[in-house]
């Protein structure tokens, strides 16, 4: 019998061969032997993040009157970067194994051990213990390494053409913090939302697309009176909790973990993470929540020369806000949100035959989340069978994402539906010509139940919406 390290091995193995064999993520640049840490999301995996995407958009802008919109530019003046304190600070410790010369960030190699992140700073002697993981050579002691991304600008490759790819989408949010309030007459508390990509040099980028050297991020940044900060901090924590919950991830799988001192970042006065089980290391962070005080906008309005600080004209108080910041994954939240649904079934599903079936597989996303929503499946090829299909996807279509297939068997299909996670499969069948019906079949709990056609929409459209 496997043990649990075996058994989480093995599941992401098979997340990792699902993603590639039906279409969600592939290696980037798989042709030229892959380019490391990077992932394509492919027709359906663009569909699930996307889904994702819209989901945390809708609950975080569209659903409220205090959170508006931003897409900030990725390439931003150097000097912001000096500000938020990326260039002086964005850096993880590195290690090097003096026989295979291979890199390691130094606080991984702790965790490995079982010790707390902030140990390499109480006592970074204790790496003297450990050994390269890979040969079992002596490490050298750790070093900082700067995440931030470079790039040149301009014609001439000189100082003076240095700029970075963002760490971070939320600096584009502060740096734009006045042009919001002022061209929109925000009140404090306000928020300002952002999805976008987000570049880190990562030392030990790994686990599939949990930690990548290009990612997204979908962030929120809630400004508020010093005073109120902790009310407000106290208020979002719960809110991201429950959004992943709503969503489908099983609570037994998710749970908060504050920072320690030690472990905050420059800017953090408290910062709390949302952490999934995931298959490998036991629970890692999804999410954060933290309380960056007023650094960022002092900051900014120090290099700048901007005054970036608040009036009240109700109370006559002037200050900096404080921020209360969301931040979420989008690439994290794909990856949970496919270990939490995959399913595997001995012996099939059907009960229809008494034959030896092989594992199925049933991805039981969220309907919200689903990359198909309702799958077409003509019971045959025959010409009067794929016209009304047809027709039938093309009237769905325009208020969902649909899929045709008519190759194999009607068994094979809703498998491979199943897998995908499709929520309707909607059979064609010969009966379908006489009485104008079609059977519609729940992922879910299997059962079926036969629909007029012309009532389709109406059907989906209470299943689905």
């Amino acid at each position: 019998m496997k043990n649990t390290k075996d058994q989480k091995t093995n599941m992401m193995d098979k997340i990792v061969s699902l993603c590639k064999r039906r279409g969600f993520i592939y290696q980037s640049s798989e042709i030229y032997g892959g380019f490391a840490s990077c992932y394509d999301y492919g027709p359906l995996g663009v569909e699930l993040k996307n889904n994702i995407k819209r989901e945390w958009w809708k609950s975080m802008v569209q659903e409220r009157d205090d959170v508006v919109g931003l897409d900030s530019a990725i390439l931003m003046h150097p000097k912001v970067w000096e500000a938020s304190g990326h260039v002086e600070s964005f850096a993880d410790p590195l290690v090097d194994c003096k026989s295979c010369k291979k890199r390691f960030r130094a606080d991984h190699l702790l965790e490995a051990k079982g010790l707390e992140p902030g140990y390499l700073k109480e006592k970074p002697e204790a790496l003297n213990e450990i050994k390269c993981p890979e040969c079992g050579g002596e490490l050298t002691q750790p070093r900082q390494f700067n995440l931030l991304m470079k790039t040149q600008i301009g014609p001439i490759e000189d100082e003076t053409s240095i700029s970075y790819l963002r760490g971070e989408t939320c600096q584009g949010i502060y740096v734009n913090f006045e042009n919001v309030k002022n061209s929109l007459r925000q009140k404090i508390p306000f928020g300002i939302a952002q999805i976008g990509k987000a570049f880190r040099n990562e030392i030990t980028p790994g686990n599939f697309i949990y930690r990548t050297r290009e990612f997204e991020q979908m962030e929120m940044q809630y400004f508020v009176n010093p005073q109120e900060a902790k009310k407000w901090y106290e208020y979002w924590k719960p809110l991201r909790m429950k959004w992943y919950e709503d969503l489908g991830l099983k609570k037994k799988n998710l749970r908060f973990r504050q920072h320690t001192k030690d472990e905050l970042a420059h800017y953090a006065k408290e910062a709390w993470d949302i952490e999934y089980n995931f298959p490998f290391g036991s629970f890692k962070e999804l999410a954060g929540i933290h309380n960056r005080g007023d650094w960022d906008l002092s900051r900014h309005s120090q290099y700048s020369g901007k005054d970036l600080s608040y009036f009240d004209e109700e109370t006559k108080e002037k200050y900096i806000p404080f921020i209360v910041e969301t931040s979420d994954g989008a690439d994290r939240a794909t990856l949970a949100f496919l270990v939490d649904a995959y399913e595997e079934v001995a012996g099939g599903r059907t009960t229809t035959t008494e034959s030896t079936k092989e594992v199925e597989v049933v991805l039981r996303l969220d309907k919200r989340l689903a990359p198909i929503k309702v799958a077409i499946l003509p019971l045959s090829k025959k010409p009067d069978l794929e016209k009304v299909a047809k027709e039938i996807q093309n009237d769905l279509r325009k208020d969902y994402m649909t899929d045709y297939d008519n190759a194999g068997s009607i068994g094979r299909r809703y498998r491979r539906q199943d897998e995908i996670g499709t929520p309707y499969c909607l059979t064609v069948d010969f009966e379908s010509l006489e009485d104008k019906k079609v059977t519609i079949r729940d992922r879910d709990t299997m059962q079926q139940e036969r629909v007029a056609i012309k009532e389709l929409k109406e059907y989906f459209k209470e299943k689905l919406d």
